[in-house]
């Protein structure tokens, strides 16, 4: 028997819904490079409900205890005396989500004498210690590819919303306004502008894929440059590096992973070679950016515009600069935990459980760490290290609430 540790965000504040806005999802068979969608054995859920959250439990309860497993769910995850740090000392198996992130530290993987398997229901391991996993044989995997158009989608919006002047402009109808010019001093056309990604990965692609047809000029840095007929299909200008891209570009989303190379990346310097007036979204990880950074560059007009779902730490703390910044369009990290996307990752957990228990491989694309070093997705997209320090400041939101 296993004891598998889940942490999930909270059911909504007025209960599990009672029924959906839609009766049903598109199915989504496979990816745009060819890999499959998760393939399970089974599901014990319908596609489109909530499984991200707490009672959602990823519909996984009836698979692990019909195999003689415990599962324990969670939402509360941060302090010494949470749920999650009494549970972990004895738990084989970690599910955690990069939304709502089991920070599990070198500290914490100390403590988890039987762990074996940290899994990220969703893409993106960074809130795991990389570097503690590797030298206690911890293997790290994700659902690779899950949610990344529905990351990417949330890009386009953002950008639109920045650029346009969206929010504030609601916000005028919501209030009984009709002030035009209040609306459109800082509304423009994307049309014409130059919009760059920091990666070209399954996101970063995907959402310049999306931009094409806006008529923009598209720009991407890569550690791995892309062949060159899809250069030409997209008409992409490649920069050797970030600083090029940064001064070339009118709107910069960020797309790459968090790991000791990419730690606020976009600093002081970095900010400050972007053109006055640029526009930045990063549904990345919010620690590639420098908190204050960001902060100052928006209440000097460095910046135009700041968007994005992913903060540092996560949940932010009801003090986080970025929730009263001017000129922002934050969301809480949601992108890529949209019902459709909640279908592929709770499928994807599952299939990679099933490997794990019987004993067969996990996919290699699913892989970030194994026999104690980076492996798959994971040698592809990280370096060694950690990126979790600073993550007890999660705790603040915990304590204000």
């Amino acid at each position: 028997m296993a004891k598998v540790l889940c942490v999930l965000y909270d059911d909504p504040i007025d209960g599990f819904p009672p029924k959906y806005a839609r009766d049903s999802i598109p199915h989504i068979a496979g990816y745009a490079d060819g890999q499959t969608a998760p393939t399970p054995d089974a599901i014990d859920f319908n596609p489109g409900e909530l499984l991200g959250s707490v009672s959602g439990e990823l519909g996984l309860r009836k698979f692990l205890e019909a195999n003689g497993h415990e599962l324990v769910v969670t939402s509360d995850k941060d302090g010494a005396n949470s749920t999650f740090e009494k549970e972990l000392v004895d738990a084989d198996v970690v599910i955690s989500q990069p939304f709502w992130p089991a920070y599990l530290t070198a500290e914490r993987i100390a403590k988890a004498k039987n762990l074996k398997l940290a899994l990220t229901a969703g893409i993106g391991s960074d809130h795991v210690d990389l570097q503690a996993a590797m030298d206690n044989g911890v293997t790290v995997a994700e659902v690779t590819f899950c949610n990344s158009i529905s990351v990417a989608e949330h890009v386009v919006m953002q950008i639109l919303s920045l650029v346009r002047n969206y929010i504030p402009s609601y916000q005028w109808a919501v209030n009984g306004g009709w002030n035009i010019a209040d609306c459109v001093e800082r509304s423009y056309d994307l049309e014409g502008m130059e919009v760059g990604t920091v990666a070209a990965g399954r996101i970063g692609l995907a959402v310049m894929r999306r931009l094409k047809p806006f008529g923009v000029n598209l720009h991407y840095y890569d550690k791995h440059r892309l062949p060159v007929d899809v250069e030409e299909e997209l008409g992409l200008t490649f920069h050797p590096d970030v600083e090029s891209l940064a001064k070339a570009c009118d709107v910069v989303t960020i797309n790459c992973p968090l790991h000791p190379e990419t730690e606020h990346l976009f600093d002081d310097a970095m900010i400050g070679k972007m053109k006055r007036g640029s526009y930045l979204v990063n549904t990345a990880r919010g620690k590639i950016c420098d908190r204050d950074a960001v902060v100052r560059a928006l209440e000097s007009g460095q910046l135009a515009g700041y968007a994005g779902d992913v903060w540092f730490p996560q949940p932010a703390p009801k003090d986080h600069p970025w929730r009263t910044m001017p000129n922002h369009g934050m969301t809480p990290h949601i992108s890529g935990t949209s019902l459709s996307a909640q279908t592929r990752y709770a499928a994807g957990t599952r299939e990679i459980l099933e490997c794990f228990f019987a004993g067969k491989p996990i996919r290699d694309e699913y892989l970030i760490v194994q026999g104690g070093a980076l492996a798959g997705t994971g040698a592809h997209s990280y370096t060694a290290g950690d990126a979790t320090g600073g993550s007890e400041e999660a705790e603040k939101f915990k304590k204000a609430g």
